[in-house]
C-alpha cells in the first residue's frame, strides 16, 4: 500500500463514510467497515495516539470481538497483565471484589493494556485494507449540511484547510464532541459528585496484586501499573481541586503516600502541579443520536464516568453494533435515516442501563462527604449488606462488569480484499 500523503489545502475528498475521532469506538468501527469492503476515512486530530490517562482496561467482551476478529493473541502479546478477578483495599484489608472466571467467553479476565497500542494495532490492521485510511493531525472543524443532511465535515488538516463529502459522519469524538454541539443535540447531565486527579508515580518496589482500588481515611486511589511507573488516579469531589491545591504540594503527596506507602520512593517525581492532571467526570447522554447523514456512537453519545472501567468497552460494543447494521446499506449505497435509528434503538438501552448503575455507586459511594480531597463515606448498613450478599454480588458485578448489559459479536461480513489480493487482480 502506497504511503498515505495527508490532503492539500483546498481539497475536496469524497467517501462512503468518515469517522470523527481515533479512539476505540471511532478506530474499531473504522476497521470493521474496512473490512466489510466500506471505503471510510478516520479523523484524529492528535499527532499520534500517545495519551497518558485514557482507559486502559479491556473487558471479556472486548476480547471476545479481538478473537472473533483473529486479532486476540497479537493483542494479549502487548496487554501489561490480566485479572481473573479484582479486589477493593478498604482501610489496610483486602475485600474480594467482582470474579470473571464463570463467563462464557475465551477470556475469563480482564486486561490491562496502554491504549494507545490497541489503537496503534487498529490502525494498523486497518491500513491493510485499501478502503481504510486514518488522517491523522486532522481536526473536523464543522459539519457540512444540504439542507438538513449532513453531507460531510471541514477539516483542518497539516496542510491546511479541505473537505470530507461522505455519505455518513459518526461523530465517535468523545464526551467534549465537536460534532454532537455543532449538530445541536440534547444532551441530559446526571450530575456527578466526583473529578479524577491523574499522575504518575516512578514504580520502586512492588505492587502487582489485583487490586481495583484502594481506599483509606475516606480517600480513594487507582494504580495502573505501567511497568517502570505508576499511572494513578485520586478520587476528589468535583470542583475540589483548587483547594487541594491550596493545601499545598507537599500535603498532596503525603495524601497519597498515606493511602499506598509503596508509591513513597516514587512520589516526589510530582513536583509541580502541572504533573497533575484533572480530569472532569461527565456523566451524561444526548437524547437523538441520529439525523440524516450523521449518528453518535461511544462517549459522544453517552459518557460514561469511570466507575467499573466500562467506557472503552460499551464504546467498542456501540461500534460493532453500528458496523454490524451500517455495513451492508453503506457498501450498497442505500443507507437511510432508519438504519441509523437502528444503532441507537439497539444500543441506548444498555448504555442508560449502565448509567443508572453509575448513579447508584456515585450516590452510595460518593454522595456524604464535602471535605476536599474525602469523597468516600460508605455507611455501616451498606458495608454489612456488601459482606452478606458478596458471593451473589461477586458473581453479578463480573458479568455486567466483563460483559456490559447486551453483548455485540461480529456479525457484518468480511469482504475487502487485502493489498496483496488486491494487486493479483
Amino acid at each position: 500500500m502506497d504511503e498515505f500523503q495527508p490532503p492539500s489545502s483546498g481539497a475536496s475528498i469524497t467517501t462512503r463514510c468518515c469517522v470523527v475521532g481515533g479512539g476505540p469506538a471511532g478506530l474499531f468501527l473504522g476497521y470493521l467497515l474496512g473490512r466489510a469492503g466500506v471505503e471510510v476515512i478516520v479523523l484524529e486530530k492528535h499527532k499520534d495516539f500517545l495519551r497518558d490517562f485514557r482507559g486502559d482496561t479491556i473487558h471479556p467482551s472486548t476480547l471476545e470481538l479481538l478473537h472473533e476478529l483473529g486479532l486476540l493473541d497479537e493483542f494479549l502479546g502487548i496487554a501489561d497483565k490480566h485479572f481473573e478477578s479484582l479486589k477493593l483495599n478498604f482501610e489496610g484489608q483486602d475485600v474480594e471484589g467482582p470474579y470473571f472466571t464463570h463467563l462464557p467467553t475465551k477470556c475469563k479476565f480482564i486486561t490491562f493494556a496502554p491504549q494507545w497500542d490497541f489503537l496503534n494495532m487498529l490502525a494498523r490492521h486497518g491500513a491493510e485494507f485499501p478502503n481504510f485510511q486514518v488522517h491523522m493531525q486532522s481536526k473536523a472543524t464543522g459539519l457540512i449540511f444540504d439542507g438538513d443532511q449532513v453531507v460531510g465535515v471541514k477539516v483542518e488538516g497539516v496542510n491546511g484547510e479541505y473537505e470530507i463529502r461522505a455519505d455518513l459522519v459518526v461523530g465517535a469524538d468523545g464526551r467534549g464532541s465537536d460534532m454532537r454541539h455543532e449538530a445541536g443535540v440534547e444532551i441530559v447531565e446526571k450530575g456527578i459528585p466526583i473529578d479524577v486527579l491523574w499522575f504518575r508515580v516512578s514504580k520502586a518496589g512492588e505492587v502487582t496484586d489485583n487490586t481495583l482500588a484502594r481506599i483509606r481515611d475516606g480517600r480513594m486511589l487507582i494504580t495502573i501499573d505501567r511497568g517502570d511507573y505508576f499511572q494513578t488516579g485520586m478520587i476528589i469531589n468535583k470542583g475540589s481541586f483548587d483547594d487541594l491545591k491550596q493545601e499545598g504540594l507537599e500535603a498532596f503527596r503525603n495524601r497519597v503516600v498515606e493511602i499506598l506507602p509503596a508509591l513513597s520512593d516514587g512520589i516526589n517525581d510530582i513536583d509541580s502541579w502541572d504533573k497533575v492532571r484533572l480530569l472532569t467526570v461527565q456523566l451524561n447522554h444526548i437524547t437523538n443520536w441520529a439525523r440524516p447523514g450523521l449518528l453518535f456512537i461511544g462517549d459522544a453519545a453517552h459518557a460514561m464516568s469511570p466507575v467499573g472501567g466500562v467506557g472503552v468497552n460499551l464504546a467498542v460494543q456501540d461500534a460493532v453494533a453500528a458496523a454490524n447494521i451500517l455495513a451492508d446499506p453503506l457498501y450498497n449505497e442505500t443507507l437511510t435515516l432508519s438504519d441509523l435509528k437502528r444503532v441507537q434503538q439497539r444500543r441506548e438501552p444498555p448504555a442508560l442501563h449502565m448509567q443508572r448503575l453509575q448513579v447508584f455507586a456515585h450516590q452510595r459511594l460518593f454522595g456524604g462527604s464535602s471535605v476536599p480531597g474525602k469523597p468516600i463515606s460508605i455507611s455501616w448498613p451498606l458495608r454489612k449488606m456488601a459482606g452478606l450478599l458478596a458471593p451473589i454480588l461477586r458473581r453479578k458485578a463480573g458479568k455486567i462488569i466483563g460483559l456490559g448489559l447486551l453483548q455485540e459479536h461480529i456479525e457484518c461480513p468480511s469482504r475487502a480484499p487485502r493489498p496483496a489480493e488486491a494487486s493479483a487482480k
